[in-house]
């Protein structure tokens, strides 16, 4: 009879066997999860079998702790590194202060410097940046940008324009005792002679439009004009026309909007803007463009469609072509002239005052047309004198 009250319970073997655990829950396989990322880590750290939880708690805490300062650390850096490069890019566009000064030769030269407002007789241009075509970007400070941000309008006025709005001829914006003209010769041209400080009698010029090199001499058959690279009129059709008198007149004498040029290449060109006429010297378009743009920049003007649309095409050529320095601001304290008042017209002698007949000759155009019996014409008795040119002066044409 089985004695069930002293039977010994079934128990597992003593030495049996401990669960066995998959690699990927290894200690090993747990930190080198945790290295590459937290989260893996503390899943595998969880996944594992026959740890306390006394372990697995504080694990998990200091894993949560480290992912958060990852995630803080990358957020900051995705925040700072945009101001960072928008500050070297800053440093790195902002054209230099100054410029090294160079004397000219009489060989023209691709470049030529931006005149000072301020042009002394001793002033050497100094030659500004060449353009590097092989850049295509357009980086603040170039000729480029400026033209970018002007305004594109269609020409307009408010008048008619006049040359008289703009001063009567050269006049000594910084007081050095020269005139205008007298300072840009000073400043461009070389081999020069001199009568006192401000007068040039001669002088070589390396002249931008043509590339060539031209003899000036004072008084004779001038070869040498000074440009007005914004034409007077051309600005007035672009802003100048609600300028007051004085803003007129320092325009007209700023010496950025001033070169020394050949003289047929001046008057070929008029009045025109760049959609119309660039000079022949292809070298020379890069900054014969830049320099209108500073000025048009300096003075708010704005520029046409068709104006802009070819800069655009001068500048592809010479993206980071800088933008000349703007120069002094010159203030002209001149009143402007009041208005000639116009003529009063001459009264016209009737037939009775002067005896003649009701009949007045029609205009033939010129005295030689005149039919036979007809003539002379007496000044303040005929009213037909005032159709021929009196060129003697006698106050009788067609004699």
């Amino acid at each position: 009879m089985t004695n069930r009250g002293n039977a010994m319970p079934e128990t597992a073997p003593v030495n049996a066997p401990a669960p066995q655990r998959r690699w990927w829950t290894s200690w090993p396989a747990i930190i080198v999860a945790s290295f590459f990322w937290v989260v893996p880590g503390v899943v595998l750290l969880w996944l594992r079998r026959g740890t306390s939880l006394l372990v697995k708690i504080p694990l998990t805490v200091v894993g949560f702790f480290i992912f958060l300062m990852v995630i803080a650390v990358a957020t900051a850096d995705d925040t700072d590194e945009p101001a960072g490069l928008d500050a070297a890019a800053q440093v790195t566009s902002e054209p230099s202060p100054s410029a090294t000064a160079t004397s000219p030769t009489p060989t023209p030269s691709n470049t030529f410097a931006t005149p000072s407002a301020s042009p002394t007789p001793s002033a050497s241009p100094s030659p500004s940046a060449t353009a590097t075509p092989t850049e295509p970007a357009t980086v603040s400070g170039t000729a480029a940008a400026a033209l970018a941000a002007l305004h594109v309008k269609p020409e307009s006025a408010s008048s008619d324009y006049e040359r008289e709005a703009f001063g009567d001829g050269w006049i000594d914006v910084d007081h050095n005792g020269c005139d205008t003209r007298n300072d840009m010769l000073i400043l461009r041209l070389e081999e020069r002679e001199m009568s006192g400080s401000c007068t040039v009698l001669s002088g070589r010029l390396a002249d931008p439009f043509t590339g060539t090199s031209i003899w000036f001499e004072r008084g004779g058959a001038s070869e040498v004009d000074v440009d007005h690279l914004v034409a007077l009129s051309a600005a007035w059709v672009t802003g100048a026309s609600e300028w007051d008198y004085g803003t007129r007149v320092a325009f007209a004498n700023d010496p950025l909007n001033l070169e020394p040029v050949d003289a047929g290449e001046n008057r070929s060109k008029g009045d025109d803007d760049a959609e119309e006429w660039l000079p022949p010297h292809a070298d020379f378009r890069c900054q014969y463009v830049a320099r209108q743009i500073a000025v048009k920049t300096k003075y708010d003007l704005w520029v046409t469609t068709g104006e802009a649309g070819v800069m655009e095409d001068v500048l592809d050529s010479c993206p980071n072509q800088e933008l000349p320095a703007a120069g002094d601001t010159i203030v002209v304290d001149i009143t402007e002239p009041a208005p000639k008042p116009e003529p009063e017209p001459e009264p016209v002698e009737t037939s009775e005052s002067s005896g003649g007949s009701n009949d007045v000759d029609p205009d033939y155009g010129a005295c030689y047309k005149l039919p036979a019996g007809k003539g002379p014409y007496i000044k303040g008795e005929d009213p037909e004198y005032e159709y021929y040119q009196d060129r003697d002066g006698d106050g009788v044409v067609c004699e």
